[in-house]
């Protein structure tokens, strides 16, 4: 039997595993995750945060100046990068148990680099608010449902995503909305030529001025109810687009709830919304 913890943010859930000195879990197997992450025999989740200290995460973490390491996997058992609706649920476990203060800025080593988390009124229950770092603008490709491509832009902020504007249809020029991707049940398809590792592929509509809505197929895990990443990369893509000016804040909804994004003056993304954990409990899976 071993502890966990289940929280979410904007309803992209996890499943948490305190394992501060890298004792319990040892080197995660992909078999461990699935079964946790199963909806029907196991917890479920999107994916699995393990609480482990930076010093004991080895080379993953080395370098990073930051206390924690959140070691994130998709629910199929892959690894990736980062996660952004995870980091904020990492760091209110740390702050509810009294693991960091979250009156001051709280650093978290990541596969992608370390992610500063500041908590609205430095309490451990407000939002949270994280420095993404600074987006990677890539080339234009396209993506796919069916027989309907849409063209799309690569930006990686940590992990790769392809963001697709539904009034831009290569195919047939007729648009659509997110009711009519439904088909993200089946993996959009994408150029392996650009994303060898795969890619998180988000679909977008424009509600207003700063104001957009998404849907989002993440690699490793489906379709998802939100994407903390896949967010910023649709606030990216969408202020290239609208040619808005820097420190504009853009609201994206998401099936799951809304995210806050604003690309700063000094070229840095930064990303607000909440993040709760939910239940905790032991298990043997």
């Amino acid at each position: 039997m071993y502890p966990f913890l289940k929280g979410h943010g904007t309803e992209n859930d996890f499943v948490l595993l305190p394992d501060p000195d890298g004792t319990v879990h040892g080197d995660l197997s992909a078999e461990r995750v699935r079964a946790l992450c199963d909806r029907r025999a196991g917890i479920g989740g999107d994916g699995v945060l393990r609480v482990i200290r930076a010093e004991a995460a080895g080379d993953a973490a080395r370098g990073q100046d930051a206390a924690w390491f959140m070691d994130y996997r998709n629910s199929d058992g892959s690894v990736s990068e980062m996660c952004g609706n995870g980091v904020r649920v990492f760091g209110r476990h740390l702050a509810e148990r009294g693991l960091v203060d979250p009156t001051a800025p709280v650093p978290v080593a990541t596969r992608a680099g370390v992610k500063v988390l500041t908590f609205a009124g430095g309490a451990a229950d407000g939002e949270i608010t994280v420095d993404m770092g600074i987006p990677k603008v890539l080339d234009e490709t396209t993506v796919a449902i069916g027989d309907r491509s849409w063209s799309a832009l690569h930006v990686d902020m940590g992990n790769p995503h392809a963001v697709a504007f539904l009034d831009t249809d290569t195919d047939t020029d007729t648009g659509a909305d997110l009711a009519d991707v439904g088909p993200l049940l089946d993996a959009p398809t994408h150029d392996p030529a650009v994303y060898p590792a795969g890619v998180n592929v988000e679909f977008v509509v424009r509600r207003g001025p700063g104001h957009v809505a998404m849907r989002v197929h993440e690699r490793g895990s489906g379709e998802t109810r939100s994407c903390g990443t896949g967010a910023c990369a649709v606030m990216v893509a969408s202020a290239l687009a609208d040619g808005a000016a820097r420190d504009t804040a853009y609201r994206v909804d998401l099936p799951g709830g809304t995210l806050r994004i604003t690309w700063t003056a000094d070229d840095r993304i930064l990303m607000t919304g909440p993040a709760v954990v939910v239940a905790e409990g032991t298990t043997s899976l």
